[in-house]
């Protein structure tokens, strides 16, 4: 008898399962294609604050969701015997003219208040161990971010849920008793958008690159809308784009070879090595740009997790725990913002 069938084993669908399994419930995860077969088996795998400024209900839910991830993640890799790659060791951003260092300031001082203690954004003098040039010798580094591996993080998640009793199906099982739960990214949310004629969705593709540079214990950087993320594992994810428009939502291109060029501008090292290897696929993203977390808006009686462009990875955690806190227990923590109902 299965409690919770899971549509999806992406990291959103994953983290869900895991949150029930943890309560006692049988779940079921099902996904035609496998785990992380889509945006959650990127390489990027940057876990990132919003700016400590106009703060509203979805920063601060992100804020908190990333102060939880290190127990989070720790929880999971000890369950599953898996490393997820999750590190928290900050970011470094270089600060290029007065008008931004003026901007860093405030928020450093913003920070203090909205971050209450548990993470710090400040300006420093110093790249520490990168060789990032700044215009004005100054840089912000924050301590929040994290890096995790998005692919074995999924494959942590998963072995963690069998260990708790959990299956992983590729085809649909019938279980009338059971709650269902959509995490099928582009594909649901592009459902809803045809069948409510509403503009609910976008789907964006992703290019990045992964390079063999042996930096693991350094912060991860974010410079002229770039990410440069090191891995355990000895490598460096360079990435994403960010395209609306494309031909094929698999194919890299061009628009990735641009992006490699313009990380060697940012860390000219790299020009010393060619990537190991190059991704693409498309990532959900609703018209909002919130994550979509609740009562499903067309399937009556199910629930949905999805969106969360970019920020997926670091909101999973409490957004799963929010919604298994619906399901379970008809507690109701979930953010006015991220209510399907809202999405538009």
């Amino acid at each position: 008898m299965v409690d919770l069938i899971v549509r999806g084993a992406g990291v959103l669908g994953l983290t869900v399962a895991w949150e029930a399994a943890k309560r006692g419930l049988k779940v079921c995860i099902l996904d035609p294609n496998g785990i992380a077969s889509m945006a959650s088996g990127g390489i990027v795998g940057a876990l990132a604050p919003h700016v400590p400024e106009n703060w509203n209900s979805k920063k601060q839910f992100q804020f908190q969701s990333l102060v939880n991830s290190e127990k989070f993640w720790n929880d999971v890799d000890l369950v599953s015997g898996v490393n997820s790659g999750y590190a928290r060791l900050g970011r470094l951003q270089p600060i290029d003219d007065e008008k931004a260092l003026l901007l860093a300031q405030n928020r450093q001082e913003s920070s203090q208040h909205l971050w209450r203690g548990l993470a710090k954004w400040q300006i420093i003098d110093s790249s520490g161990p990168w060789a990032i040039a700044s215009k004005t010798k100054k840089w912000v580094f924050d301590n929040l971010s994290a890096r995790i591996n998005p692919r074995d993080a999924c494959f942590s998640l998963a072995r963690a849920i069998e260990k708790h009793g959990g299956l992983f199906e590729t085809q649909p099982i019938r279980n009338l008793n059971a709650k269902t739960v959509w995490a099928t990214g582009v594909h649901d949310l592009d459902r809803i958008s045809k069948l409510t004629k509403t503009k609910f969705r976008t789907a964006v593709k992703g290019q990045a690159a992964l390079f063999s540079f042996k930096c693991m214990d350094y912060p991860q950087v974010f410079a002229k809308s770039v990410h440069f993320v090191p891995h355990s594992n000895g490598t460096l994810a360079v990435g994403s784009t960010s395209e609306n428009e494309f031909s094929s939502p698999n194919a890299t291109d061009e628009g990735l070879d641009r992006l490699i060029e313009d990380s060697r501008s940012i860390i000219p090292e790299l020009r010393k090595h060619q990537p190991i290897k190059r991704w693409a696929d498309v990532r959900p993203r609703s018209e909002s740009r919130a994550p979509i977390v609740g009562k499903h808006p067309i399937m009556d009686g199910d629930y949905i997790i999805n969106g969360g462009f970019k920020i997926g990875f670091g909101m999973a955690p409490e957004l799963a725990s929010v919604l298994i806190s619906l399901i379970c227990d008809g507690v109701d923590k979930i953010p006015e913002a991220f209510r399907p109902k809202n999405i538009r």
